[in-house]
């Protein structure tokens, strides 16, 4: 039993929430508070890969009353930087596939701090009323770091944890401020949106964590948007995730994200991919491992499975019959059976 794990015994009136609601959104984070009266209500995600260079445009929501709460997200390697994400980036490609959605945003900050952890702080840095850490460490470390800093984890934390050390030990912790999203004057209902900028050459976009603090009949419901430069190869390990647009992104498109604040690196030329996920907590034991190299397939490692028959390549869904292949048949078999006959009636055949 690792020496952390005693902190996440807690009263169930501190352990995690977490909500994920309809619409286009990625929760890529586990919420971590320090009561049940914040709500992490909705966080929308974007993961971009071009060019050896992955970006997640991410937009943390919150709702409710309390002093901090906060989101832990796995990430495939160390980031270069953190940012605060362009104004509507999000907005416009959920309007690809679903009605505009409008949010309110204020200006960002960046602030160091200094940090005396196990967990090595790579840096921190302050945007709206988000704190943002970048740690470096396993398992153990990362929840230690959480616990000290008042992050209630649940039960099921230390396992979450392990799944993502075991390929990357690398998080990031978005720490919500609700006395300092007052000052700003934000409310509930506005977001905030970020950008970690990962050069990486394995992108892959974590699912498993949405099902932190879930019960195992609790449905996860989310949307991935995926931006890259080729039609990449997708893999999951279980049932769940949907493909529902996989397409050259349109020059309208491109044009409009590229014209956003800080997205002006986006290439003339992405291909589009939009999947659905709904799945139970319980089934939701897998990431979404991409591959951009079309001799190379995605890793089972970087979906999280060990077994290949447990993997689920995802593509485009099988189109469902219509009415005319089974029409088709009866006509050809009536057409045989009148044939038969005529030639029966025929003098001299069948006689």
């Amino acid at each position: 039993m690792r020496s952390w794990k005693r902190y996440s015994m807690i009263p169930a009136t501190t352990a995690l929430s977490l909500l994920v609601v309809a619409g286009p959104a990625l929760a890529c984070g586990g919420l971590i508070g320090e009561n049940g009266t914040i709500e992490l209500v909705r966080t929308t995600t974007l993961s971009a890969y071009t060019d050896g260079v992955q970006r997640y445009v991410t937009a943390f929501e919150f709702t409710g009353e309390g002093a901090e709460v906060g989101s832990i997200i796995p990430l495939p390697d160390v980031p270069t930087d953190v940012v605060r994400g362009g104004d509507w980036t999000l907005q416009r490609l959920a309007r690809e596939v679903a009605p505009p959605v409008t949010a309110e945003f204020a200006a960002d900050d960046a602030l160091e701090l200094t940090a005396l952890d196990e967990a090595e702080v790579l840096f921190q840095t302050e945007i709206d009323a988000l704190d943002i850490t970048v740690l470096r460490g396993g398992a153990d470390e990362v929840g230690r770091w959480a616990v000290e800093h008042g992050f209630f984890l649940s039960p099921d934390a230390p396992e979450m944890l392990d799944f993502y050390a075991e390929r990357s030990e690398i998080f990031m912790a978005a720490r919500f401020d609700a006395s300092r999203a007052a000052d700003l004057g934000q409310g509930a209902g506005d977001s905030t949106p970020i950008m970690a900028t990962i050069p990486t050459d394995r992108p892959w976009v974590p699912l498993r964590i949405l099902s932190l603090g879930a019960e195992e009949a609790d449905v996860i419901e989310a949307d991935v948007f995926l931006l890259t430069d080729d039609r990449p190869q997708l893999l999951a390990g279980g049932t769940g995730l949907a493909l529902e647009r996989s397409e050259a992104a349109s020059t309208p498109l491109l044009d409009d994200l590229r014209s956003d604040a800080g997205m002006e690196w986006l290439p003339q030329q992405m291909w589009l991919t939009y999947l659905q996920l709904s799945a139970p907590a319980g089934d939701l034991t897998y990431d979404l491992a991409v591959s951009t190299d079309p001799d190379v397939h995605p890793s089972l490692e970087d979906v999280g499975i060990t077994l290949a028959s447990a993997s689920v390549p995802i593509g485009p869904a099988a189109a469902r019959p219509g009415w005319w292949p089974p029409a088709l048949a009866l006509a050809t078999g009536l057409g045989a059976v009148v044939a038969i006959n005529a030639l029966r009636r025929r003098p001299g055949v069948g006689s």
